[in-house]
């Protein structure tokens, strides 16, 4: 299949959120839905970067509609303030792209609320900032949830024994089972919204092999042979961040996307080139277990999904 940005349809009157907006994925997800009319909501931790990103966006395209909120997911009370902020505010979000992340730091930390650190931001932290937008989200005509995973989800494995890897860290298997527990709630997300008439149309994306400081930003580099590896699979297997950020654009915006689509690189073996359907991971499918990780997500983060808490 074909999609490129020419292919991304006119967003002009919604709104997007896309987290993770300072650099690599989300900014290039950001700046394409911004030239192409949408109102965006460019999310991180950094005021700074924040800045540095609204400004590169303006120099491409001085017309572009965009704002920067912070909020760090890893802080269930940066969530709260910021979800509080935009019901306030009122605005129906159109396209909300869960994709902020952190990737293998070499021991094992912390957010601030004790969750293990991939764990706690890629997954605890977005089940709850969804949660908190849920109101908005209804409130759009056709929203759509787009949640980022990634190849390694493949790996990944859910112990519900020791899902703060508390027992045992090993940075990637703890990565994997983080990236899967995004599949497992972009799926019992659509379960839910089926059943309750939240009019969701919840899919996921990954990126392949992207160029990105997603592992710096662990914080942490690759050592030993999966360093090396990673060094010579960089030269072959990848491609740029805006490559990467093709799939989930597509999910994002193209008129064809159904429920629960699932879209990666079409090339060496998912790890770059056109988007296409991606391989679904086997325990990405299991529903029991995505309906549990949801009961447990509720429990430790607090957060229970209705879409008609107050707006203000």
């Amino acid at each position: 299949m074909s999609f490129t940005e020419r292919d991304i349809p006119d967003l002009s009157g919604k709104t997007a959120i896309v987290t993770g907006a300072t650099g690599g994925l989300g900014f290039e997800t950001a700046r394409m839905l911004a030239e192409h009319g949408a109102r965006v909501i460019l999310a991180g931790r950094n005021a700074d970067k924040g800045a540095s990103a609204l400004n590169r966006i303006r120099a491409k395209a001085s017309a572009a509609n965009i704002e920067f909120e912070l909020v760090d997911l890893g802080s269930l009370a940066s969530i709260a303030a910021f979800g509080s902020r935009m019901r306030a505010a009122g605005t129906p979000i159109d396209i909300l792209v869960n994709n902020a992340g952190v990737m293998t730091p070499p021991t094992r930390k912390t957010t601030s609320d004790g969750f293990e650190l991939q764990f706690g931001t890629n997954h605890l932290g977005h089940f709850a900032l969804t949660g908190e937008l849920l109101p908005l989200l209804t409130a759009a005509r056709a929203p759509r949830v787009v949640t980022i995973s990634s190849g390694a989800a493949h790996i990944g494995k859910i112990d519900f024994d020791n899902l703060q890897s508390e027992q045992a860290y090993r940075p990637m298997r703890s990565y994997g089972a983080s990236k899967l527990s995004n599949l497992l709630f972009a799926r019992e997300l659509q379960r839910r919204s089926d059943l309750q008439g939240w009019n969701l149309l919840s899919a996921t994306a990954h990126p392949g092999f992207a160029q990105t400081d997603l592992i710096a930003n662990g914080p942490g580099t690759m050592t030993g042979f999966a360093g090396i590896g990673s060094a010579l699979l960089e030269n072959f297997a990848s491609h740029d961040a805006t490559g990467g950020a093709i799939p989930t654009v597509l999910v994002a915006t193209a008129p064809y996307v159904q429920k629960l689509d699932y879209y990666g690189p079409s090339k060496m073996m998912e790890m770059r080139g056109p988007p296409k359907p991606a391989r679904f991971p086997r325990r990405a499918k299991d529903d029991d277990v995505a309906r549990r990780l949801w009961e447990v997500s509720e429990k430790l983060t607090g957060v229970t999904y209705a879409a008609q808490k107050a707006l203000a």
